[in-house]
């Protein structure tokens, strides 16, 4: 349950996300990896020159730099049409539509991803903690979960959109 405390905290972020502020510093030195990988032992490693040359800015942004879009801006969030989210960074395929939601948060959410295509780490930023969700492939910061989400597994990956691609389900 919800408490006020925790209604404002994420208030906060959420405002905070909205206005697209960014800290000088990564909180890459405040994270606690909770998975068997490192950051630097993804089987996908790039320079950042690299990763620039293949991404928007905006990828870039949130997928190599932890950013976040603002809600609603996604056209993958109204997309409930039959198919696969990958990863921008790498392909790597992270989540079926058959488990895509509308959490009414303004970022795609889903309950589960697929089998080993997720890691998460500990997010200590904006005065708060959060479980962040990044591609085991490559390491590309996808978002965050929650655990107000629904059955079955009653988890919420919210996803930034941008950091992901949809492939449709071929027909026939």
């Amino acid at each position: 349950m919800l408490t006020r405390r925790d209604f404002a905290l994420a208030s906060i972020g959420l405002a905070v996300a909205a206005t697209g502020w960014r800290p000088t510093h990564s909180h890459a030195n405040e994270e606690t990896v909770t998975t068997t990988k490192t950051k630097s032992a993804f089987e996908i490693a790039k320079t950042p020159e690299e990763w620039r040359r293949i991404l928007t800015p905006e990828q870039y942004h949130v997928l190599r730099e932890h950013g976040t879009e603002r809600a609603g801006t996604s056209p993958l969030d109204k997309n409930y049409k039959p198919g696969t989210y990958v990863c921008a960074g790498c392909e790597l395929p992270l989540f079926s539509s058959e488990t895509k939601f509308n959490s009414g948060t303004g970022w795609p959410s889903f309950y589960q991803p697929l089998d080993n295509a997720v890691g998460n780490t500990i997010d200590k930023s904006f005065f708060m903690t959060r479980t962040e969700v990044h591609c085991r492939r490559c390491g590309g910061h996808l978002g965050h979960v929650f655990e107000d989400g629904p059955p079955p597994t009653g988890l919420r990956y919210c996803m930034n959109g941008v950091a992901l691609k949809f492939i449709p389900k071929a027909a026939g």
